[in-house]
Formats: C-alpha cells, structure tokens, sequence
C-alpha cells in the first residue's frame, strides 16, 4: 500500500511521504489564497474551492472564510453547503458532507488520531533521516439535511445521521441516529425532532 492508502484506510502511515506533502501543501496554499481574497469576487472563491474540493455538488455553496483544510480532496460535500467563519476539517480519511447541511462558525472535523502512550506519539527519525510521528484517523460523515451549531467539534470516527441539529459547543465522538437534536461533551441525543418542532406552531415567531 502507498502511505497515501494506507492514511486513508485508517492505518498508520508516514505524514512526510512526498505525495502526500504535496497535496497538503497544495491544500495550505489554497486555502491561504480564499482567505485572501474578497467576499466580492465571487467567481475567484469558486475557482480556488474548484481545485481545493472537486468532490463537491452543484447547488448554493457558500464558504465564509477563513478555512483550513488538510487536503481537501478527501472531502465529499453535498449540494446546497453552507459553512459560517473558521471552517476547519482534516481529512486525513474520508470527511463525508450530506446534502442541504449548515455549518454554524468555528466547526472543527477532525478525522487525525494519536497514540495515548506517549513514546509512541513523540516524533522519531527513520533510516534515511526523516523526522515522523505515527499517525493514524477514522472517517468522519454527516447526513443529509443537517445544521452543525457553532463552535461544534466532530472527532474521528463520528456519524451524525440525517435531519440531525447539533448544538452550540458540541463535542461528536461516535454515532447520532436521523432526527435527532444532540449536544454536549460528548454530545448525547436529547430527543428526536419531530413535526411538532415546525414553525407553525411558533406563531410568535411568525407574527
């Protein structure tokens, strides 16, 4: 296996290997361009996210920088995006993004895990001279028709399922079924949103 397959099937793989050096500096590069330009120059912003994400679906897509990524192009995005400022996601394996999914500012999807024994995790030189750490991660995916609360973190091996909101300063760690309204660290399902949450029946709301 390539350490690029190996890093995207979860395994322990070598972050300094060529190939993957260059898409993440690639990635770094895009993204310090976006967070450069101007809200206004609309058609540079999609331009740049074309070669940072082109996973991703046609439909309304809004990014307000800025936005770090670690690649990238690990990243699936459905149609219909919307993320709010400080957008962060490390997708050193697969980051799946449904379709009609808000992000609220100062979300973090980190799919990188370290080792808890510290020997292992301190960086260490291999034969021919190069300075690495292990490293390892879990793919991470969001349903479709979600909205990510601010200042959210998801770590590695998360799945939020469909129609989920999660709230405000949430910390996700494992397995959020369809329909739910879920926070806290870590965040635990609350209840199931239902047809009695809609807006009609908030006429205060709407009067």
């Amino acid at each position: 296996m390539t350490e690029k397959e190996k890093m995207l099937a979860g395994k322990i793989y070598d972050s300094t290997d060529a190939e993957l050096s260059a898409l993440c500096r690639r990635a770094e590069e895009l993204c310090k361009l976006y967070n450069d330009t101007m809200p206004s120059e609309s058609e540079k912003r999609r331009a740049i996210l074309d070669e940072l994400l082109p996973f991703k679906k046609e439909g309304m897509f809004n990014i307000r920088g800025p936005i770090y990524f670690d690649y990238g192009v690990f990243t699936k995005i459905g149609k219909n995006f919307f993320a709010n400022y400080n957008l962060t996601i490390l997708d050193v394996c697969p980051v799946t993004i449904g379709d009609n999914v808000f992000f609220g500012p100062n979300v973090s999807i980190l799919t990188p895990k370290h080792p808890l024994v510290h020997q292992e995790r301190c960086p260490y030189m291999t034969e021919d001279g190069r300075i690495v750490c292990k490293e390892y991660g879990a793919p991470i995916t969001i349903g479709d028709n979600c909205w990510i609360a601010g200042n959210v973190t998801i770590l590695a091996g998360a799945e939020i399922g469909s129609g989920c909101v999660i709230g405000a300063g949430s910390v996700v760690a494992g397995k959020i079924p369809d329909n739910s309204l879920a926070y806290g660290n870590p965040a635990r399902v609350v209840r199931t949103i239902t047809e009695a949450d809609s807006l009609k029946y908030k006429q205060e709301l709407l009067s």
